[in-house]
């Protein structure tokens, strides 16, 4: 069984893609009518939550991401806020502070999450599932990887987001039976690094 095989990297273009139709979706948003609507009616974060993020995290949870792709994403998510708060370069106005006064958790921590999430139930189900063996398959014995990088696979992912939790994936697996305390540990792992 080869990496490439059951990798999910999610292609630069499709990144690209994804960037392209939250901007404009986003730029949607910002006639005049919009902003009398969120002036009057809505708060910009109901906007976000409910017409930017579900455009953008549609399939996240099998995303295998790059540092590059978490660069995209953090600098989308930051020009969506920035726009619909309507602060523009020239107001010099950090992005800590745009975080800090928006309360929004950053868009590669919720991926994370909800990827973590996807995990925990894969690790629930019995061994003799389909998913379950593919994930935890290791190639044959005779099996060359081909040359050239290795690709960023799914579990290559989940191992980076658990490393980052401290945990190894067996350690993960096993706390990911407990699913309280997965849900907790993938929500707020993801959240505060």
């Amino acid at each position: 069984m080869t990496d490439s095989y059951y990798s999910t990297q999610l292609p630069a273009s499709e990144v690209a893609e994804l960037v392209d139709h939250t901007s404009v979706t986003a730029c949607n948003k910002q006639t005049d009518r919009w902003r009398a609507i969120i002036r009057y009616a809505l708060k910009w974060s109901a906007l976000y939550n409910t017409c930017i993020l579900p455009i953008f995290l549609y399939g996240s949870e099998c995303w295998a991401v790059t540092k590059r792709h978490v660069l995209k994403i953090d600098a989308l998510d930051q020009w969506c806020l920035r726009k619909l708060l309507g602060i523009k370069w020239y107001h010099h106005v950090r992005n800590d502070e745009v975080r800090r006064t928006t309360g929004q958790p950053r868009l590669s921590a919720i991926v994370q999450a909800r990827r973590l999430s996807s995990f925990g139930h894969i690790a629930r189900m019995p061994d003799e599932t389909d998913v379950r063996s593919i994930i935890t398959a290791s190639p044959s014995e005779n099996w060359r990887r081909p040359p050239g990088r290795p690709r960023t696979t799914w579990m290559k992912t989940i191992q980076q987001d658990l490393r980052s939790n401290n945990l190894s994936l067996d350690e993960a697996i096993t706390v990911a039976q407990n699913r309280p305390l997965w849900r907790l540990l993938s929500a707020f792992g993801a959240m505060h690094p």
